[in-house]
């Protein structure tokens, strides 16, 4: 009969097993494109320069994007803000699909924050509604 010490480190040993295997064949990770279309809004899709984005903030992704939430966890590694974030929102999930990115009016947010201290040090970052929201961009 095995001890449990043993038994705790086949539990462990078998553990760490699965868990390679399961990144192995996940495969690489895949990257963000350069450019990405965010569709959704009635004002029109949002041309995202994404690659321009992260030069930007010097490759820090956590800038933009939060960590996975315990009660909703992410699913790959690079996952698309409307996989959680819906409209309507969808328990256990508060934050809908725009909220994400800016309040109602656009006066603050992830998006908006940034563009305006950019611009308050200088530097040209659109804050009106139809500089990113464009129906040509669909």
């Amino acid at each position: 009969m095995l001890k449990k010490s043993a038994v705790a480190a086949l539990l462990v040993l078998s553990f760490a097993v699965l868990a390679s295997t399961q990144v192995l064949l996940a495969g690489p990770e895949k990257e963000a494109a350069d450019v990405l279309i965010l569709k959704g809004s009635p004002f029109g899709p949002v041309k995202f320069m994404h690659k321009a984005h992260v030069d930007r903030v010097g490759g820090k992704c956590e800038t933009c994007h939060h960590p996975s939430k315990p009660e909703k966890p992410a699913t790959a590694p690079q996952q698309a803000c409307r996989d959680c974030h819906t409209k309507p929102a969808v328990a256990p999930m508060k934050t809908i699909t725009q909220a994400a990115f800016h309040n109602p009016l656009a006066k603050s947010g992830t998006c908006i924050d940034c563009h305006l201290k950019e611009n308050a040090a200088g530097k040209k970052a659109p804050t009106k509604c139809t500089e990113c929201h464009n129906k040509s961009n669909g």
